[in-house]
């Protein structure tokens, strides 16, 4: 096992409250060798709910390895255009 922060943004934070998951710098402990990607499946999260992910600051791939002591935080889609590019979500082409 390893322990991570995470946070979540948004309704994203209603889904959790529902299943009694805490989404504000949380000390969360997973599986090591997790992903992102299975960290948001097993948090019940469908297809396209969350669109991108930080981790450790940086928005990265959802196939990333997490390691013990990244921080993660998890963000939907429709966030505005302008924070998009700001917080490293969108590039400009």
């Amino acid at each position: 096992m390893i322990e991570i922060t995470f946070n979540a943004f948004s309704f994203l934070r209603a889904h959790l409250k529902k299943r009694g998951v805490p989404y504000v710098n949380y000390k969360m402990k997973i599986e090591k060798n997790s992903t992102a990607d299975s960290l948001i499946d097993n948090l019940g999260f469908k297809n396209g709910e969350v669109e991108f992910v930080f981790i450790n600051g940086k928005v990265l791939p959802k196939n990333t390895l997490l390691k013990d002591g990244d921080r993660v935080a998890l963000v939907p889609p429709g966030t505005p255009g302008s924070y998009r590019l700001i917080l490293g979500a969108k590039k400009i082409d």
